[in-house]
């Protein structure tokens, strides 16, 4: 079976087995090299480096590439968890399932330890199941990267009238009043007017329950509790704040109000760290392509002119450029300093937020439209940045052969 992107109203309803798994291995082909460029030493040789990382949201994404940096150029084990759909073999799973498979037979590989566990990460279950693994094995975790983005959470902590846990859904949405702008197909080159209606406070307090800092808190909490956090262990969470223009849709909607419950909770957990002699970091990320950016006003025509723009000076990085340059230059710096900015924040959106590119970006949306938008922004590279996060025109992969198994990799 020869097989091709699905896309269905700005969403790619399929994968790619091979290319997700292609895109993974240049990935960790990356980092190998950085690790050679930096002269990176892992802690077995006596680097300032983690050891041992879990990985919550470890498949797609920042938290994939989080943990192959963890793992490929600072030589630590590593466990993840994620909630992924396993393929059969007629069936395709979803990207991380095979990301996932990728990252484990490359470790296996590299002589690197790794488990990954397809379960809830939201769970108390799983967190039992983790801890528990962690003392069977006699480990404790020096680095916990907390990336989870899942549209839904059950709270353990509250039931229904059954005795099943609350189910509590996020939005992206404006708060207040009604926000539209321009939006662009990333497929087509289309551009049309988009508008969102506000949310409701329900809707907000529901999105801050699935995207804020709650379930961080309760990971690192019980973690402590059960004495599987070593002595100077560090936690890191993700966040945007993106350029002004985003901020209605973003920063001051839903999932702004999130992001800034997460930000706001790293302060408590960074105090629960301090008499392991530990601290709790939340780092503002660069915008990147998603599985959502083609549905939210003008982030897909903003993204677009970013790229071009920074990709011109030399300074675009996607998600395993970032991470790499959050360990090497954040994290674990010479010095063991790590910097923030004045709400201790690392700020690694530090090139994107640069005031020369913004003003070009500015520049560049006032005169895009759908005549000139494959010049004045970079369409191509969002559609292949669109299209690779689902294991498509991932460069080295025959996309004309065959596909016998869904279930494998090779």
């Amino acid at each position: 079976m020869v097989i091709k992107p699905m896309v269905r109203s700005s969403i790619c309803i399929n994968s790619h087995p091979i290319g997700c798994a292609k895109d993974t291995e240049n990935q960790i082909n990356y980092v190998i090299s950085q690790k050679s460029k930096r002269g990176v030493k892992s802690f077995k040789e006596g680097g300032k480096a983690p050891k041992n990382v879990l990985v919550l949201g470890c498949s797609t994404g920042y938290g994939l590439a989080s943990r192959i940096v963890a793992a490929f150029e600072y030589g630590a084990d590593t466990i993840g968890v994620s909630f992924e759909k396993p393929a059969s073999e007629k069936k395709a799973g979803t990207p991380g399932w095979y990301n996932n498979m990728k990252f484990d037979q490359a470790a296996a590989k590299a002589g690197l330890k790794s488990v990954t566990h397809n379960a809830d990460a939201f769970s108390d279950e799983t967190r039992k199941m983790i801890i528990d693994e962690a003392k069977a094995a006699g480990i404790k975790f020096d680095l916990v990267v907390y990336s989870l983005a899942s549209p839904v959470r059950n709270d353990p902590t509250l039931k229904d009238v059954e005795g099943k846990p609350i189910m509590y859904r996020s939005v992206i949405k404006p708060v207040g009043k009604v926000y539209g702008g321009s939006a662009l197909d990333m497929m087509s080159g289309k551009i049309s007017y988009m508008e969102a209606t506000p949310a409701d406070e329900q809707e907000v307090a529901n999105t801050v329950k699935v995207m804020g800092g709650e379930d961080w808190e309760r990971w690192i909490s019980q973690m402590k509790d059960a004495d599987v956090l070593a002595e100077g262990c560090r936690t890191v969470a993700y966040s945007y704040i993106g350029p002004k223009l985003s901020h209605a849709i973003y920063r001051d909607g839903t999932i702004g109000a999130a992001k800034k419950d997460l930000e706001a909770r790293a302060h408590t957990i960074d105090a629960e760290l301090k008499s392991l002699k530990g601290a709790a970091y939340v780092s503002v990320n660069k915008g990147l392509v998603t599985r959502s950016s083609a549905v939210i006003p003008i982030i897909s025509l903003y993204l677009g002119c970013l790229f071009k723009v920074m990709k011109a000076k030399g300074t675009h990085e996607g998600c395993i450029e970032q991470m790499e340059r959050l360990f090497s230059e954040r994290l674990y710096t010479a010095d063991g300093k790590v910097p923030v900015d004045e709400e201790g924040r690392i700020r690694i959106d530090d090139w994107e937020l640069d005031p020369e590119v913004q003003a070009e970006v500015g520049k560049l949306m006032d005169t895009v439209n759908e005549e000139n938008v494959g010049e004045i922004t970079d369409l191509a590279g969002l559609k292949h940045d669109f299209l690779m996060i689902n294991g498509f025109d991932v460069p080295g992969v025959d996309y004309e052969k065959d596909i016998e198994r869904m279930d494998v990799i090779e």
